[in-house]
């Protein structure tokens, strides 16, 4: 069976060490994904490694906008947090992802390592599922000015510092002043992001089809303050009022310290990620398998 992907980029942490790693080698998974994808007819590329990583001789590399320009599909081996940097990066170019869980959870790395050639063969022929994330776009305002811009997939959130008592935050949305809430922080959150931070905090889970965020408040100070769904239209806007060495992250991958008067402004990326999945797959699948629902009973 021919692949309908001509140009696939096979990316991922490579877990070399000792001399395959001063060789620059694949490891030995990331080599035979890649000896797969070549007998489906794909001519395979790797990510350009960054500083202080090994290279991966086997293949060409390219950069992060050479695989959107030049590869028509993106073969993510990892975890969620690998997904979660690639995605990003190549939200604005349409490269469709899918995902070899090597990770531990795998919500968004979906396959199974011990078995993906099946699963790859007909989903490479053109038989999948295809999913369509939604991005945030989040900026730091500082006098009216953005001091950091960052898109996150999972969630947008506001931190206390690590030794200081709780932040008081003012709360918009939609320019419609909400509250200010006393609390360790703040999660603006996406459906993909429903099952991540969000969850631990207490929040709902969001299919992906629905077009809203859920913001969480981390541990409030008035035990009134609930999760809330929001439409993804509106934008959402957190101000600092008080608190110190105060902090949002964004996937909790790329971090900006806030001071008194900051605002965290979250609003709907134009860009979406393109997920494909496996024929028959269903989001409700993923959460009973990953969220071990239906064990334990009878």
């Amino acid at each position: 069976m021919t692949s309908s992907f001509r140009h696939v980029a096979l990316i991922g942490k490579y877990q070399a060490s000792g001399a395959r790693a001063q060789a620059g080698a694949l490891d030995e998974v990331m080599e035979g994904i890649g000896a797969f994808l070549e007998a489906q007819g794909c001519e395979v590329f790797v990510e350009q490694p960054r500083d202080g990583e090994c290279g991966q001789a086997r293949y060409p590399a390219l950069t992060v906008e050479e695989i959107g320009q030049r590869c028509d599909l993106g073969l993510v081996v990892g975890g969620d947090g690998t997904m979660l940097g690639i995605g990003r990066q190549l939200a604005c170019y349409g490269v469709p992802l899918i995902g070899i869980n090597r990770g531990r959870l795998g919500f968004i790395t979906d396959i199974s390592l011990d078995n993906y050639q099946a699963t790859l063969i007909p989903m490479l022929a053109g038989e999948y599922e295809e999913d369509h994330r939604s991005l945030m776009h989040a900026q730091v305002m500082r006098d009216g000015v953005a001091v950091f811009d960052a898109l996150a997939m999972n969630d947008v959130v506001v931190n206390r510092g690590a030794t200081s008592g709780m932040v008081e935050l003012r709360v918009s949305v939609g320019r419609h002043f909400v509250a200010n809430q006393r609390a360790d922080g703040m999660i603006i959150a996406s459906p993909t992001g429903s099952t991540a931070y969000a969850l631990s905090a207490g929040g709902p889970l969001l299919h992906p089809a629905v077009p809203g965020w859920v913001m969480v408040p981390i541990a409030p100070h008035t035990l009134s303050n609930r999760p809330i769904l929001l439409p993804d239209a509106d934008e959402v806007l957190i101000e600092l009022v008080g608190g110190r060495d105060a902090s949002a992250s964004f996937d909790m991958q790329s971090l900006a310290s806030l001071a008194i008067g900051d605002q965290v402004v979250v609003r709907r990326s134009d860009y979406r990620v393109r997920f494909l999945h496996p024929k028959g797959w269903s989001y409700f699948d993923t959460l009973r398998k990953k969220l071990h629902w239906n064990e334990g009973g009878s």
